[in-house]
Order: structure tokens, then sequence, then C-alpha cells
């Protein structure tokens, strides 16, 4: 895999571009943030949390990296591979960020679908410190950050494709960091996703938010597919390990939690949305 580190981060305080020396990333004025032993940077200033420990919590990110290792998201993993390098020379050299990166698991995947001409510097981020923990500790290549999509660490202009898959996109700030013709991929649940297990868990099942997101402000679209197949699930822990992944876990009842955990065995549909846009030349809306 051709990865390489991610070179245009900014001063979460300042704007300013940070360059890496002697175990901290560091700014013109004087701001310094250490690289964890993890090999991670923590770009999140307090006055931009929202909680003390925000995002997923530990308990959440084992559960995904065991749900994901299994496989039983691979063929979304695959659609985004693909669309991401839609476009790409075979010899392209590009900037890739994975803006709710989770535990690495899209951008590993990413990374193996490269060709052997191909060079992606690579930035994970997440708003999670034990998602981007668990990301660092499997690919030391790539450059992890905890930060916030609200203000991405990363400077204008820098970015070749951006990731938002099951995320909290933030149009303005994704269209500031994209280069003019840079590319946004998208991946929502569309109505259809785990209806079966929202079935199980609500008295009343939530209904998915539509999945055709129209194109935000400064972009085109360019590409858009729906992934839809069945899932099965034959063990009571990879049942809870979905569960837990995902908001549902907080969202259902207590009853609703005792009625998942009570099954030995889950057919599921998988249903999302795939989009592509294309980031348009010209001063931002």
């Amino acid at each position: 895999m051709n990865l390489v580190s991610f070179p245009a981060l900014a001063c979460p305080l300042d704007g300013e571009p940070l360059q890496a020396a002697a175990g901290a990333w560091r700014c013109g004025s004087g701001h310094s943030f250490d690289i964890a032993s993890q090999g991670y940077v923590h770009l999140l200033p307090v006055q931009y949390k929202r909680s003390r420990d925000p995002g997923d919590s530990r308990e959440m990110v084992a559960a995904r990296r065991r749900f994901l290792a299994a496989g039983h998201y691979a063929p979304i993993a695959a659609a985004v591979s693909r669309m991401t390098l839609d476009g790409l020379a075979a010899q392209a050299a590009f900037s890739c960020l994975d803006a709710g990166c989770g535990e690495g698991y899209y951008l590993a995947r990413l990374g193996e679908a490269l060709g052997a001409g191909q060079r992606m510097a690579t930035l994970g981020l997440d708003i999670s410190k034990w998602a981007v923990q668990a990301a660092a500790k499997r690919e030391r290549r790539a450059t992890w950050v905890v930060g916030s999509n609200a203000n991405l660490p990363v400077l204008a202009g820098s970015v070749d494709r951006l990731l938002c898959l099951f995320g909290f996109p933030v149009d303005g700030e994704f269209a500031r960091v994209l280069r003019p013709g840079g590319r946004l991929l998208r991946v929502d649940a569309g109505p259809g996703h785990l209806r079966e297990l929202r079935e199980i868990i609500y008295a009343e099942p939530r209904r998915e938010r539509p999945a055709e997101a129209a194109a935000p402000p400064g972009f085109a679209g360019v590409a858009s597919e729906t992934l839809s197949y069945r899932l099965h699930l034959d063990d009571a822990g990879q049942i809870a390990d979905l569960l837990t992944m995902t908001p549902h876990l907080y969202r259902a009842s207590a009853a609703g939690r005792a009625r998942a955990a009570a099954l030995s065995s889950l057919s599921l549909t998988v249903d999302v949305r795939l989009q592509s846009f294309e980031r348009l030349a010209g001063p931002l809306p």
C-alpha cells in the first residue's frame, strides 16, 4: 500500500500551518500539540467540545471493530473505494480525508485498493479519542487526528478526496478544505437500512432519514448509487456488537434492548446510498 502521512494540518487555534518536529505539531505562533505514543495528535480545543468525552465510547469502538473485521460491511467498503478512486490516474498522488474515520476500517480498505502507482496522503479524523487511538494502532503511515468536522484542522484547498461515511456532514468546511475539482463522497443509511433490527428494538420503528442528498452549495453531483444486500448474523455477540456500534443503542428503550439481547440470530437488510460530488471552482458560496 502506498500510504503516506498528510502534510497540510492547520492549527485549530489560529488556522496557521502546522509542522511536525520533535514529537509534536507546531504552528508559527508557538502553539504546540504533542503526538501521542500511539501516533495520533489531539487537535480539538476544549472550547469546541460539547462534552468531556465526545463521540463514540471505547465500547462502541471495540464493537464496531469486531463487526467490521468480520466482513459484514465489506461490500460497502468496496463501493467506497471504487467511487473514491474514480477519476484518478494510475500514477496519481492525491490526498484523502476521512471526516469521521472511526477506527480506520474504510481508509484501510481504500489503501488496499490503490493501484501500484498511486500514492495517497492519508488523514483520518474523528471526534472520539477512542476511535482515533484504535485507528492509529492499526496503520502508522497515515495521519490521525482527534478533531471536529465543524472546525477541521486542515488547510484550505488541500484535500483531493473527502469521505463522510455515516457521519455528520459540514458542507461549508468540506468545501473549504477540498481543492476545486476535488470530490466529496457521502454514504448515508437508506430507508430500509437495518429495518429488521429497528422493528425489534422500537415500539414504533423510526424512519431513517432520506438517503438522497442534494448537491451542497459549491458542489455538483458526479455519481449516485444504492447498495442493498441481505446480512445474516448467527451469533448473539454479533447482534450485540451491531447494536452497540450504532446510535440505536441509546435511542432504544430498556425493553427494546432486552428484546435484542434475547436474539441468537437475525437476518437484516443493509441499504445505503453512495453519492459523489465535485467541488466547483470559484469562491465559496
